[in-house]
């Protein structure tokens, strides 16, 4: 774990093209101040992941500040199971991640509540042509590589191919290879179709030409309107800092919004966590996002529902579960 680096000029000059550009997000912002000053916390994140700009835009085109809080990010590379067991003892007061790889682990029991969400389309699922995958019904057979046998697209398209009536305990065999060489596996022939995410897809794709084809992602079909990275809150922080995971959420919201309504802001903003990407390619890839699409409430609450409906069918939940339940006791309203 790591602590971002900052430069406090290049953020006041940031905020202040922000304050020309914003147009009003559906939260409203407001200028919170707690006793004795800003809200000091720790926020846990993976500077890597373009989908999470909105992070950036609220770190230094001041919405956490609005919102009363002095946020320090922390750059976290381990496992979602250390990330989550770090909110749970207070090492990060919150964090952001896909609920497809915090359910499991909510189930079990971890003292974190989810606070509010950012957007969906995090995931594809892509066929090499060559090897004669173009459509979901070529993959019948066929071995489809993933970077990990527990992630986020390979627990979703399990699902999705089982709705679109592929057996995927017969049909399709799984592999597990290093991200940076999913791509050779598919060109050596020992894999046929790809479940990843991006910057390594659309670089994949970007390198290859016409080789692989989109089959589907995260956003297809009834997911189209479904959200899969949340923000997340250490249980005791909402249970007795109420205003303070209120702030963290209406922050993150807001800079959401931002993004959505100012792309080339928000690419500009997250570019130099990028090196291996353009601002243009970082544009595109928003593309494959919704940024417009952030609940709260009553709708994120009965969208986890929904996924943890999904994933008590594939076995990742336990059949006792109840997802009604679940939801209720994994989400809390803190805008409410």
């Amino acid at each position: 774990m790591t602590h971002s680096s900052q430069n406090p000029t290049r953020r006041k000059v940031l905020r202040a093209a922000a304050a020309a550009a914003i147009a009003m997000p559906a939260i409203k912002v407001t200028n919170y101040a707690w006793a004795g000053g800003q809200k000091k916390i720790t926020f846990a994140w993976n500077q890597n992941a373009y989908c999470l700009t909105p992070i950036v835009v609220a770190h230094e085109l001041g919405y956490f500040e609005k919102n009363g809080l002095d946020v320090d990010l922390l750059n976290y590379s381990g496992s979602t199971d250390q990330l989550l067991e770090s909110i749970a003892t207070r090492k990060a007061d919150a964090a952001v991640g896909m609920i497809h790889r915090w359910i499991k682990s909510l189930e079990s029991g971890l003292d974190v509540k989810i606070i509010g969400s950012s957007h969906g389309g995090c995931v594809r699922l892509v066929g090499y042509q060559p090897s004669g995958v173009k459509t979901l019904d070529d993959l019948r057979g066929k071995t489809v590589g993933v970077s990990d046998l527990a992630a986020p697209g390979k627990h979703f398209f399990t699902i999705l191919l089982a709705k679109y009536g592929i057996d995927v305990d017969k049909d399709i065999t799984w592999r597990q290879y290093p991200a940076d060489l999913l791509g050779v596996a598919a060109e050596k022939g020992e894999i046929q179709a790809i479940a990843d995410g991006d910057p390594n897809l659309y670089l994949l794709q970007k390198r290859t030409g016409d080789a692989f084809v989109e089959l589907a992602t995260n956003l297809t079909g009834e997911y189209a309107r479904k959200v899969c990275c949340v923000f997340g809150a250490n249980g005791d922080l909402v249970r007795k800092e109420r205003p303070t995971a209120a702030a963290i959420s209406r922050a993150l919201v807001q800079a959401t919004q931002f993004v959505h309504e100012n792309p080339k802001e928000g690419a500009r903003v997250f570019a130099k966590y990028a090196p291996k990407i353009t601002e243009e390619d970082i544009l595109k890839l928003y593309e494959q996002l919704t940024f417009d699409h952030h609940p709260t409430g009553q709708d994120l609450r009965d969208e986890l529902a929904f996924y943890a409906a999904d994933f008590r069918k594939i076995g990742v939940l336990k059949q006792s579960t109840d997802p009604e339940k679940l939801a209720d006791h994994v989400y809390v309203n803190v805008l409410g």
